[in-house]
């Protein structure tokens, strides 16, 4: 109804969970990052809890999007039913015929087994995904890890994933279930939104329905949705939806105060919260004091030791454990060849080198990304920012996913987890299709790239050029020659030519192109053109600066080499 009033190509607050609105909160992407691990480690269960509302299915279906070719899924929705009822639901989700009117739980288990066996010689994984897993019964759970002892001498068959509330953490506390829970191998809690990230999932979500004009919530009413919901994400969309509304029926521009006070009453109640008014606002300012309390902590920590928690590793002067002088550190940049030496491409693992300290691996790491740039580096003698600095290039360590590599499209040094979680460090310089090349100690191995996951703490740290023009943050509205390299990338990303006259102004239409290449980069489409958006855009920049692939073609391939 309000959608062409607002200029919308569709509903941008539907309670649907449609994987095109996954909107990647800190918390929404570890999420994903635990069950994608928890997929790769191909065995036992994985476990994601969260609060109603909080975005599971949403995660969910998204994983569903990024799950492996050689995958099988089976997708439970009611778990409420009994272990004969559960195995038969099994049985249809995988198509395993079985007689009619079966009710033997071994025919079903040895039907399982039979199917897992026939598809595992086929070099083809099973899982099963279970909702609202909070309520199935002790029984069940206890045949749903019967049902993973199913294995070979190398792998298991079948890999668990478990959505529930947080009862569900609750249950397999229980002693009864202590087997289970000691087969999780990889468990995460979601949790609600942050102040700043209420803000940046309602802009998000209007830019995925084709907003092109301004805000359509003014500040107040954005700091007053989240002390309404306390940062659930379906109650934000609940109010957006009656907000976006009641600003058609009134004929107003944007949702003000008063009209997301309206909404909020007709979704809750007349006193605007409703029953769940007492632990909205017990958690909403609960989460405020934790915040701000984060926040303090937060600042003085960071002015200690500058940043990330691979940056502040790395900007030591000094490593942690002695690197021998006569050492030589020679990676070359790498070449089309690399790794050729490999038993057959793809065929290698990350694991640790033997005999050599996480000083010396992260020095070799820190060279070879160096080595791909042509800059010198020099192990031990100074921090690896400032060797950087001198050299016209600056850091930039955070943590995430593959996706956001593929988008910065510039080689990084990875921090890696042995068998025992300690850390040690690759250097990430090409993908080619489904293969990486990455340097670990003086060799570069070539591996699929979803051997990467099995062993990446999500930390990384890359270098990149600065534009000339470049003196901080370009928001909308701005000025100066910045503006003109933006709509150069832009084009450039979009196989067209830049314009014939260099703009001068920020404005609306040029925010606009900048947020959907920042949609398409996986980043918050807040048109803020920032450090991850200019690395992106310098990709197809005609310069001789490291690609991890070729990323001269246009938008699409950023993201699918």
């Amino acid at each position: 109804m309000y959608e062409e009033y607002f200029g919308l190509k569709s509903k941008p607050f539907s309670i649907v969970p449609d994987p095109a609105y996954f909107f990647m909160s800190s918390g929404h992407r570890e999420a994903l990052a635990h069950l994608m691990y928890g997929i790769e480690n191909e065995g036992g269960f994985v476990l994601l809890t969260g609060e109603v509302g909080a975005g599971k299915t949403t995660v969910c279906r998204r994983l569903l999007q990024s799950m492996p070719e050689d995958v099988e899924v089976a997708f439970i929705l009611n778990p409420k039913v009994s272990v004969e009822e559960l195995l038969a639901t099994i049985c249809d989700e995988f198509r395993i015929s079985y007689p009619a009117g079966t009710t033997s739980i071994k025919v079903f288990v040895a039907l399982i087994s039979d199917y897992l066996l026939d598809i595992h010689q086929r070099s083809r994984r099973a899982v099963v995904i279970i909702e609202e897993a909070q309520n199935l019964k002790p029984e069940v759970l206890e045949q749903l890890r019967l049902l993973t002892n199913l294995e070979t001498n190398q792998r298991k068959l079948l890999q668990m994933i478990m959505l529930g509330q947080p009862e569900l953490r609750e249950m397999l506390q229980h002693p009864q279930l202590r087997q289970l829970s000691q087969r999780i191998t990889a468990r995460y809690h979601l949790g609600p939104l942050r102040r700043e990230e209420v803000r940046q999932y309602v802009d998000y979500r209007l830019a995925v329905s084709g907003l092109v004009r301004g805000q359509l919530f003014s500040p107040s009413a954005l700091r007053k949705l989240f002390r309404l919901t306390g940062g659930i994400p379906r109650l934000i969309n609940v109010i957006c939806d009656r907000a976006l509304l009641g600003a058609f029926v009134q004929g107003k521009d944007l949702v003000d105060l008063s009209t997301l006070r309206r909404a909020a009453r007709e979704v809750f109640g007349k006193d605007g919260l409703g029953p769940r008014r007492d632990r909205v606002a017990r958690l909403a300012w609960g989460t405020a004091a934790l915040l701000f309390l984060c926040a303090i902590a937060g600042a003085a920590y960071f002015a200690l030791t500058g940043g990330h928690p691979l940056q502040q590793e790395v900007l030591r002067t000094k490593a942690k454990e002695p690197v021998a002088e006569e050492k030589v550190y020679q990676v070359r940049p790498d070449t089309p060849d690399a790794g050729k030496d490999s038993e057959a491409l793809g065929s290698a693992t990350l694991e640790r080198p033997p005999g050599e300290s996480a000083a010396q691996l992260r020095e070799s790491a820190f060279a070879a990304l160096f080595a791909q740039w042509h800059a010198k580096y020099s192990p031990g003698s100074q921090n690896v920012c400032d060797q950087a600095g001198e050299q016209g290039l600056t850091c930039f360590a955070a943590s995430g996913k593959l996706d956001d590599l593929r988008a910065m499209n510039k080689p990084a040094v990875l921090k890696l987890l042995d068998e025992k979680k300690q850390g040690y460090y690759g250097t990430l310089t090409s993908f080619k299709g489904d293969q990486a090349s990455i340097a670990v100690g003086n060799e570069t191995r070539a591996v699929e790239v979803r051997e990467i996951g099995k062993w990446w703490s999500g930390e990384y740290l890359l270098l990149w050029r600065e534009p000339p023009s470049y003196t901080g943050v370009l928001r909308p509205g701005g000025r100066g020659p910045m503006v003109a390299w933006v709509e150069e990338r832009l084009a450039d990303a979009q196989g067209k030519a830049a314009p014939a006259v260099p703009g001068e102004k920020y404005g609306p239409a040029l925010a606009e192109q900048v947020k959907q290449f920042q949609i398409m980069s996986g980043n918050v489409p807040d048109g803020i053109v920032g450090p991850r958006t200019i690395i992106g855009l310098s990709a197809f920049a005609k310069t001789d600066d490291p690609l991890l692939y070729d990323g001269k073609g246009r938008t699409g391939d950023v993201l699918h080499p």
